[in-house]
């Protein structure tokens, strides 16, 4: 008999490729198909013409070709509602519906849930006309943190110090014809996610990653999706990691579990600890981030295919205490390209311990990678300690090089 499984991957990112990467190690997983995945993805997944929001498509798929397991951690899979059509058809998935997941997909939605469960998170606004948004930034205290509803890659999104750059950003934003728009206090602070994973009714903490959001050094730059992780984030303790759990990460399941919309996946838990040692929510995300899943995936000492089946199957709650952790440390750092079509050189010189992550390069007539205007490639270090994978992982980006290459250079530099 074969016990071999075979697993769908949804999505078309970093995140994705990271996923059908450590799955594709387990022995016992037979194939892994991605929908639509990128180019690179294709190295050890089989890649499907199907689109992440055509369900039925998926639906049809997973059928057909006996799939043990579908893992959705596209965020416009979720939005398409991809689980209810699935559950409705007996097939295994690992992700939260789109009742579930609606505080975590928008950031309005997350806003106001944030304020309905009474948890401390900076003041902000939601406005779905110019001229309501306009007036409101003539009053605030700066600098405000501006961003559309739905973090897609191109959104705009800033960090305005003054009424005239939140002005700007706002017609820029407006002119997108972008729905809403959340404007929020900047909080100063040490951004970093808190990753959990819950069948639902009971969660357990994955990791706590160090995030960095701005583009350039210092905290510089465009305010992005991630820049750059590391991990284990050791500003943050055990003790506070707790006080998340009991104060948020409860509060959020209990919310949903009463409204016959129980969690199921991974979620994230963005915070800023300021320096009142306080963890302030500022967002959440439906799945690990692009900048930061292999980091968190490389810190496994746990079979995270078998978590997420026993999330789905109900045996969560009684097989695990908790996830275990290797005692490494590791660091990403996301290299960025001003536009598409750049031949990337040096890649073959990046260390066999250093794993990279892609975006959506592609390659050209004479096998050469190229870059994806915007985020591009994701490096990976793991070390015994912080300090020597990030002296790896710069002496490894030293090496790669394309027109127009930005990155983060002080990445655990504080």
């Amino acid at each position: 008999m074969n016990n071999k499984k075979k697993v769908l991957i949804i999505g078309s990112s970093a995140k994705e490729y990271a996923l059908a990467k450590y799955l594709h190690k387990l022995d016992y997983i037979e194939q892994v198909y991605v929908a639509p995945g990128n180019f690179f993805v294709g190295e050890f997944a089989q890649r499907l013409d199907i689109r992440e929001t055509d369900v039925d498509a998926l639906l049809e798929f997973a059928i057909k070709n006996d799939i043990d397991m579908t893992i959705a951690s596209s965020s416009e899979a979720i939005k398409a509602d991809i689980v209810s059509n699935f559950k409705e058809n007996s097939q295994p998935i690992f992700a939260p519906s789109v009742e579930a997941a609606g505080f975590a997909l928008s950031a309005a939605i997350s806003k106001k849930f944030l304020y309905k469960l009474h948890l401390q998170t900076a003041k902000f606004g939601i406005f779905d006309k110019l001229p309501l948004a306009s007036d409101y930034i003539k009053n605030e205290k700066y600098p405000l943190l501006i961003t559309t509803e739905y973090n897609a890659e191109t959104a705009p999104r800033a960090v305005c110090a003054t009424v005239l750059q939140a002005q700007r950003c706002l017609n820029d934003i407006f002119s997108q014809d972008e729905s809403r728009v959340v404007i929020e206090e900047y909080l100063y602070g040490h951004p970093f996610t808190l990753y959990v994973i819950s069948d639902g009714y009971s969660a357990l903490p994955i990791n706590v990653v160090g995030d960095y959001k701005f583009q350039n050094d210092g905290d510089g730059g465009f305010y992005t999706l991630g820049a750059g992780a590391y991990l284990p984030d050791y500003k943050v303790s055990l003790e506070q990691v707790s006080q998340i759990m009991e104060n948020v990460v409860s509060k959020i399941m209990t919310n949903l579990q009463n409204r016959g919309t129980p969690y199921i996946g991974i979620l994230g838990i963005e915070c800023v600890l300021n320096k009142e040692n306080q963890c302030l929510v500022v967002g959440f995300t439906p799945f690990l981030k692009d900048h930061d899943a292999q980091a968190v995936l490389s810190s496994l000492d746990i079979d995270l295919y078998a978590v997420m089946e026993a999330c789905i199957n109900g045996s969560f709650a009684d097989d695990y205490e908790d996830i275990l952790l290797k005692d490494n440390s590791i660091i990403s750092c996301v290299l960025s390209a001003r536009k598409d079509g750049s031949v990337i050189t040096g890649l073959e010189m990046v260390d066999d311990t250093t794993d990279i992550s892609y975006f959506g390069c592609t390659k050209n007539e004479f096998f050469e990678t190229l870059t994806n205007k915007g985020r591009t490639l994701v490096i990976t270090q793991s070390a015994g300690t912080l300090s020597r994978a990030r002296e790896l992982l710069y002496d490894n980006i030293e090496d790669i090089y394309f027109d127009g290459i930005t990155f983060r250079r002080d990445i655990c530099s504080e």
